[in-house]
């Protein structure tokens, strides 16, 4: 009876017929699954390494609007230290020490804004360009290990990619 049952050796029943479909769909599904999500986490990872840019940008454009300012400042104090020395050399007046007074301030706001600028560019050397490199690296390695010569050589590239 059993051999009844088993198809000759060279036809397939109808159940393992049916198997193979099925899991070569069930293979695909979770290969399609897996990769969505793959691509999915790399979008996460490019925002988010986007964002980090971005805060690091304008964290520099706000030091660099103080450092605008410290120096506007100054040249303002400067200007002010100036009429009151021209005040001083006109032989109008007799007191003379009222511009060293802003002299000293302007040199302060100086130092101020020079020290803000260095932390500006610094940051904003850090933040530019605003590109997703960790994001970018990773999608050359996946392309790299799923590309059509990954199983050829072993896994090493057969051409190279072009960060854009």
């Amino acid at each position: 009876m059993n051999a009844a049952a088993q198809p000759p050796p060279g036809e397939r029943s109808e159940s393992t017929g049916r198997e193979a479909p099925q899991n070569i769909a069930t293979a695909i599904a979770e290969v399609s699954e897996r990769a969505s999500l793959l691509v999915r986490e790399e979008i996460e990872l490019a925002k988010a390494e986007m964002s980090e840019k971005a805060a690091k940008l304008a964290k520099g454009a706000v030091v660099g609007a103080a450092a605008g300012v410290f120096f506007i400042t100054a040249l303002f104090f400067v200007l002010v230290g100036c009429a009151w020395l021209l005040y001083y050399y006109l032989p109008i007046g007799g007191d003379y020490t009222y511009f060293y007074g802003f002299f000293a301030m302007a040199v302060i706001l100086v130092l101020l804004g020079v020290a803000a600028g260095v932390i500006a560019a610094k940051a904003v050397k850090k933040g530019a360009p605003p590109v997703p490199s960790m994001a970018i690296d990773e999608a050359r390695k996946i392309r790299e290990s799923v590309g059509p010569g990954a199983a050829q050589d072993g896994g090493s590239p057969t051409e190279t990619v072009a960060p854009s």
